[in-house]
C-alpha cells in the first residue's frame, strides 16, 4: 500500500504527534502531584527555623522547646 511516495502520510503525522505529546506531557507535569501526602513541619522544625533565621533569641529558643518537647511526653 503505497501511495504516490508517501506511505499512510496521514497515519504517520498521527503517531508522530502522539509521542510528541505523550514526552511532553512527561516532562510537563510537575513534580507535585495532587493527591500527594506533604510533609509537614513539625513545631520543633519551625522553632528551629526561627532560631537559625534570627526571629528568635537563644533564651526563647531554649524556652519553647522545653514547651514542646514536654508537650510531646505528656502526649505519649
Amino acid at each position: 500500500m503505497y501511495y504516490d511516495g508517501y506511505h499512510f502520510w496521514g497515519m504517520h503525522l498521527i503517531w508522530w504527534f502522539f509521542w510528541l505529546m505523550l514526552i511532553l506531557w512527561i516532562f510537563a507535569t510537575p513534580y507535585y502531584v495532587p493527591g500527594q501526602q506533604k510533609k509537614n513541619n513539625s513545631p520543633l522544625d519551625v522553632l528551629k527555623m526561627r532560631f537559625a533565621s534570627g526571629q528568635i533569641t537563644t533564651l526563647e529558643y531554649e524556652e519553647k522547646k522545653k514547651i514542646i518537647e514536654d508537650d510531646y511526653k505528656n502526649k505519649c
